[in-house]
């Protein structure tokens, strides 16, 4: 005899499952960083966020040394991370790299994706992070796309410019959503992305609730192709490019 979910003596009464919102992780109040110290934070996770490769393993050492001196918000989930990585070693850490940003679309490292998802506002976005990279006198120069965090980060490191900071705290909702994904798969890169989180202006109730709507709707995804963006060519300053020719 098949049971019908929900019912009461003597009348059975169909109810629609209905999907609890989800809802994001706890809020992390901001930390009021030097200038240098939110400089170094950006530049640690950039590069703490990079595959990990045989060369990003013989970088750890040096990278843990850079810790010394930031406040204990920042440094102890950036030393639990570089622990658990030379804990786990070479190969377990390139697959669960692999499993978690490879082939989870809810975990993309590319922060515009997650407000236009697969369509045509996509490509607009994209411009648009050359246009500030560009306007802050730096030319992207790299093979992943301009959304890319670990670039948005060194950029925010590397540039004295104002538009750096505007820049990944105008796609605070890419990193929050982000961190909601990590944060619920227990996945250790969300030690970084608290660390992000940490490092930018505090947010209101109202743009929270955007994030949250972002979380429960997913990307848009209207399919459209990207190829008239090119292979987009980590970046310099103009100054240093024209140096070098």
């Amino acid at each position: 005899m098949m049971r019908t979910p929900f019912t009461s003596p003597g009348q059975a009464t169909t109810v629609t499952r209905v999907t609890p919102r989800s809802g994001l992780p706890p809020e992390l109040p901001s930390l009021r960083l030097s200038e240098e110290h939110r400089a170094r934070t950006h530049m640690l996770v950039s590069l703490l966020l990079d595959y990990p490769d045989a060369a990003w393993f013989r970088r750890l050492h040096a990278l843990r040394d850079h810790l010394v001196g930031l406040p204990p918000e920042i440094r102890s989930p950036l030393t639990q991370f570089i622990d658990s990585a030379e804990q786990a070693g070479e190969t377990a850490w390139q697959r669960l790299y692999v499993t978690t940003f490879d082939l989870k679309r809810k975990c993309s490292l590319y922060i515009s994706y997650y407000s236009t998802g697969d369509t045509r506002r996509r490509g607009t976005a994209l411009v648009t992070f050359l246009e500030a990279y560009r306007a802050a006198g730096w030319e992207f120069d790299a093979a992943d796309l301009p959304d890319y965090l670990p670039a948005v980060l060194e950029f925010s490191a590397r540039s004295s410019s104002p538009i750096a900071g505007a820049l990944i705290a105008s796609h605070r909702e890419g990193v929050e959503i982000l961190r909601a994904a990590l944060e619920g798969l227990d996945s250790p890169w969300a030690l970084l992305i608290r660390v992000v989180t940490l490092s930018l202006p505090p947010i209101d109730a109202r743009t929270r609730e955007r994030f949250l709507d972002l979380v429960n709707e997913g990307p848009p995804t209207e399919t459209v192709g990207l190829s008239f963006l090119g292979n987009l060519p980590t970046f310099a300053p103009v100054t240093q490019r024209g140096a070098a020719s």
